[in-house]
């Protein structure tokens, strides 16, 4: 069974696709491929997975493909000119489709050269990891890292529809589903505390793969998302609530050097600081803060900072955030379980306090 979500931008408008074996069904892609052309783009882990059934399903287009080396680390200019060359090679045109056919690096990246090429082209996001299936693909986020900021280059560019096929989670390391898992639990966090109750019931089925469930949790991940985006595209006020723990896990990844981390692991760790630091503003309970730590650490993910990243050294990363305003540090935090908020006018001892600076205790 094929479920179908609308992600409702008026002519932008486009479908996410939920369900199992749909990587080979033609009837997905085609309505949403407007020339002949399409260039897929993949990576060295995914494309001796998924890429034949892919080819399969777009046969009779003429097709390219440009296969890119696999983690965060490859997330950059240079890697990404790969993808330009084999299109000006091949002489792909304006009427073009791209096929991201891979996780989140995959669907960022191509996302972006889809947004660039000859001022802008179409393309058709087919997740194959569990973070990328219930957060990365919907939105129209894309961009590369850069060496002093994550994600700091990139363009808003909506795909034409989202291709979620959850039998590849078969293949997915445990801790990519664990890194997944961040996300779905970021959902709950933010807006849909009765998603959250559901997520801590279901987690040991979640990780074991139980198809149902990981279904459920995709789909009401993805309408959250759908819902979020629909209503403030460009992240002008409500959408920032998306990137709950974004901006501690950010600095982390950037901090440790890109793949040091999966990109959910340095998320759940930024949850927990960010619910830890809502705990101390006196915004949440602190077995409110003790139950999110517990749920985030039985999805497998780590709780806790590194040790290595001091409290002056998170405050110099953070500070490079796409949600900074006039030079002030802007953090998405929690009123309660379901319930969050962008602040700027906390403590700033808090949050060092937070960071790890000594001197401060959560009271």
């Amino acid at each position: 069974m094929i479920q179908t979500l609308t992600v409702a931008l008026g002519e932008r408008s486009y479908p996410i696709y939920i369900g199992t074996g749909l990587l080979a069904n033609p009837d997905l892609y085609r309505p949403h491929v407007r020339g002949h052309q399409a260039m897929i783009v993949t990576n060295e882990t995914v494309a001796p997975l998924y890429l034949e059934l892919v080819r399969a399903a777009l046969q009779g287009l003429r097709l390219g493909v440009v296969i890119l080396p696999d983690g965060e680390v490859y997330k950059t200019q240079e890697v990404l000119n790969r993808v330009y060359d084999a299109l000006l090679v091949g002489r792909f045109g304006r009427d073009c489709t791209l096929i991201a056919l891979g996780g989140g690096v995959i669907g960022d990246m191509a996302g972006f050269a889809a947004a660039c090429y000859q001022r802008g082209v179409d393309f058709i996001q087919v997740p194959t990891t569990l973070l990328a299936q219930v957060d990365s693909s919907v939105g129209g986020k894309t961009g590369i890292n850069h060496p002093l900021g994550k994600n700091m280059i990139g363009a808003f560019h909506q795909p034409r529809a989202v291709i979620a096929d959850t039998l590849t989670l078969d293949t997915l390391p445990d801790r990519e589903l664990s890194a997944g898992l961040a996300e779905v639990i970021k959902y709950g966090l933010i807006g849909d505390s009765e998603f959250f109750d559901w997520i801590e019931s279901h987690l040991p089925l979640l990780r074991d793969r139980d198809s149902d469930a990981l279904a459920e949790a995709i789909r009401r991940s993805c309408e959250n998302k759908a819902d979020v985006v629909a209503a403030d595209e460009r992240e002008s006020g409500q959408r920032a609530l998306l990137n709950f723990g974004h901006t501690f896990g950010h600095a982390i990844e950037t901090g440790m050097g890109y793949g040091s981390c999966l990109h959910g692991e340095a998320v759940g760790v930024g949850m927990c600081m960010a619910a830890d630091l809502s705990a101390r503003l006196g915004w949440i309970r602190a077995d409110d803060l003790a139950r999110i730590r517990r749920v985030i650490a039985a999805a497998g993910l780590p709780v806790d900072p590194p040790a290595a990243l001091s409290a002056d050294r998170f405050v110099e990363l953070m500070a490079v955030d796409k949600k900074v305003l006039d030079g002030r540090l802007r953090l998405v935090l929690l009123r309660g379980i379901g319930e969050a908020q962008v602040a700027d006018d906390f403590d700033p001892a808090l949050l060092r306090a937070t960071l790890g600076e000594e001197g401060a205790d959560l009271g």
